[in-house]
């Protein structure tokens, strides 16, 4: 039996707002899909993606799973 791709994903929390920082950080947290603080995404684990959350670790929480 072929066995079936298990991808890692990311979610993704905003938990601190992003007033007093960079207009680049600010469109990293909107290109990441957040809209306002407690939002929630959910993102494949990709080198894209893991960029945009390390430019913006402080301001959100990240957790790993298998989807």
């Amino acid at each position: 039996m072929p066995r079936k791709k298990v991808s890692k994903k990311l979610r993704v929390t905003y938990v601190k707002s992003a007033i007093g920082y960079s207009q680049q950080q600010k469109g990293t947290i909107r290109a990441l899909g957040l809209k306002q603080l407690g939002d929630v995404v959910v993102h494949e684990d990709t080198p894209v993606i893991r960029g945009m959350v390390d430019k913006v670790r402080h301001l959100v929480q990240v957790e790993e799973f298998r989807a």
